[in-house]
């Protein structure tokens, strides 16, 4: 969710941090800050709003120094006010700290510091972790961070500078990300590898209960007890032009246009003619393990949760092995019997969702096999899981998830085909999917041409208050996928059900106001999809319809069309998604809302 930067080293730290912390701003924030050392003077300069609002405030007022950290907030404890941003002060400019996550027992801290004398200035949970360094703080202030970690209960990931070291930066990590960036004479601190693009490659990332210290020429890693750990130095594998808009508008249309490219990344290598199947670098499970493997669990959060519902589907279908889908949020509280030969797999774009950390922690904890889809090398949850697939889609910045949803659905349809193969599938019927897969790029090319239709489409229904997306078998996750897609970005109430459903409670929402979003490809269940169409169109509802190239049945019917390439029905997800992603982008920009940073959202959501 927020950002963190530092930086110590030969050049001016201001320019570094702010253009850290603008390549952080699609996390989610309201406010930002910077703290900067010249020998023992100690330079804070902190706005509630945007990134460009600090920037107006450091015109005025220069931060000084080559050793800093800076962050956006992204309100938890207290609103979003000057006061509130970080950095933190203790100790009246003792240290200057900025903190990602939620310490859960700062009520009691601060209590304990207020009988102390210690006086407040904010209402914010990180205030305390500041004070409580001053407090410790005599000239070691590794000791005193160590110290205070100590005591505090929940999750943190930390920056910290002080005057009194004012050639140190020191981070330090509990169940919130943090990345160190290796320069040549300089070195950096990070909440996500994209603030270091274009300054370094080379990254290490801290795991729990690990600080690292910073200097210009040094760096290390020291565990709880002060001991070194050996660290391992990863390559980052993105270019800095991956994380800008090269030449779009938005970086979410962007990612939408990336999606043919994304798919061609996921399947890389992946592809096995001879074997007629998929096969996989990282899973660490041997063949034997999966042909016992009688469940699976997805687990998984927002978008996530609906590419783990479709693979629900490709599972049961192509490998014919149960599976349960299940939010992180609610697996990782409840007790359910596993049976032992359970596989958890979890799926997220940044690999720090908490949510489904906590549950693949605890199933884990509980004995079973976990594997994980994810995008982000290094992270937590690409580290603790026991074997797993990297989506390989590159950095995905907007904050509404496009070419990840597209990439997982991808992987789980290469999983699928694996399983399949050890199971049941012939090899004809392997060799089939492994040319329907290499044909998806260029259909998704094709469904971009949609792109003028949709923008017609948003025009007429920019207005809207209400809006429903319905779909059955592998569309009815895009049915929710499409929808979130129109609340998270234009803030309009929509609603996704398997269309047969609509009859249950949704059809008493339908007007002429209302507007219906028909997934209705060719397929198994298409009659069915179209007497639900015909069911609102009969009263009065108005319907959009995503229908198979030429299908003149629908275009009779529904009030628009927008066409997508026909395709097998298991990869309907790929091409039918791509234009409710165009709709809730046009939707949004013609409401005036802010595509990349939608209100109250965060990209990364790493508290509970």
């Amino acid at each position: 969710m927020c950002g963190i930067v530092g930086y110590v080293g030969p050049r001016e730290a201001e320019p570094v941090l702010v253009e850290g912390l603008r390549r952080l701003e699609y996390r989610g924030y309201d406010s930002a800050g910077l703290a900067t050392l010249t020998g023992p003077h100690l330079h804070v300069r902190k706005q509630a709003g945007r990134v460009a609002e600090l920037v107006e405030h450091l015109r005025e007022r220069p931060a000084p120094g080559s050793v800093g950290i800076s962050h956006t907030r992204w309100a938890t404890h207290g609103p979003a006010t000057d006061a509130n941003a970080h950095p933190h002060i203790g100790g009246e400019g003792l240290v200057a700290v900025v903190h990602n996550g939620v310490i859960e027992n700062y009520a009691i801290l601060k209590r304990q510091l207020q009988e102390d004398g210690v006086v407040f200035d904010s209402d914010t949970d990180t205030e305390v972790i500041a004070q409580l360094i001053a407090q410790h703080l005599k000239d070691d202030l590794i000791e005193a961070v160590l110290k205070t970690v100590a005591l505090l209960k929940g999750t943190y990931g930390l920056a910290i500078v002080s005057p009194r070291n004012p050639g140190l930066v020191i981070g330090a990590r509990l169940g919130s990300p943090l990345v160190l960036g290796i320069g040549q004479g300089e070195n950096f601190l990070a909440s996500d590898p994209a603030a270091l693009l274009g300054y370094t490659e080379k990254a290490v990332y801290l795991q729990d209960n690990q600080m690292c210290v910073l200097t210009a020429s040094d760096w290390h890693i020291l565990d709880q007890d002060r001991a070194r750990v050996d660290a391992h130095v990863h390559q980052i594998d993105w270019e800095a032009g991956e994380a800008d808009k090269a030449g779009y508008d938005h970086y979410m249309l962007k990612e939408i246009y990336e999606q043919p490219e994304a798919l061609e990344n996921a399947m890389r290598g992946r592809l096995s003619d001879a074997d007629a199947s998929a096969h996989f670098g990282g899973l660490n499970l041997d063949s034997q393990q999966l042909r016992r493997a009688e469940r699976f669990i997805f687990t998984a959060c927002g978008t996530s949760y609906h590419a783990a519902l479709v693979g629900e589907y490709l599972f049961e279908e192509l490998a014919r092995i149960p599976v349960e889908v299940e939010y992180a949020s609610e697996f990782r509280y409840r007790n359910p019997p596993i049976d032992r030969n359970t596989i958890v797999l979890a799926i997220t774009q940044s690999g720090e969702t908490a949510d489904t950390l906590a549950a693949l922690r605890e199933s884990k904890r509980k004995g079973h096999p976990t594997l994980a889809l994810c995008n982000v090398v290094g992270s937590s949850i690409a580290r603790e899981c026991d074997g797993g697939v990297y989506l390989h889609a590159g950095p995905e910045i907007g904050v509404a998830s496009t070419k990840a949803f597209t990439s997982q659905v991808t992987v789980l349809t290469l999983l699928a085909l694996y399983l399949g193969r050890m199971r049941h599938l012939s090899s004809l019927q392997g060799g089939r999917m492994l040319d329907e897969l290499r044909a998806m790029p260029d259909a998704i090319r094709r469904t971009l041409g949609c792109h003028e239709a949709v923008k017609v489409i948003a025009e007429k229904y920019a207005g809207i208050s209400n809006c429903l997306y319905l779909g059955r078998q592998f569309l009815y996750p895009v049915a929710l996928e499409g929808a979130l897609k129109l609340k998270e970005i234009s803030y309009i109430h929509a609603e996704g059900y398997p269309a047969a459903e609509m009859k249950h409670g949704p059809i008493a929402l339908v007007d002429r106001e209302t507007p219906s979003v028909f997934l209705i490809p060719r397929g198994a269940v298409f009659d069915k999809v179209m007497s639900n169409l015909e069911e609102i169109k009969a009263r009065g509802g108005p319907v959009i319809a995503i229908a198979c190239e030429g299908d003149e049945e629908v275009a009779a019917r529904a009030d628009d069309v927008i066409y997508v390439p026909e395709v097998p029905e298991y990869l309907q997800p790929l091409v039918a998604v791509v234009p409710l992603q165009l709709l809730a982008y046009h939707i949004a920009l013609l409401r005036g809302c802010d595509v990349d940073k939608p209100r109250n959202l965060a990209k990364s959501v790493t508290v509970e």
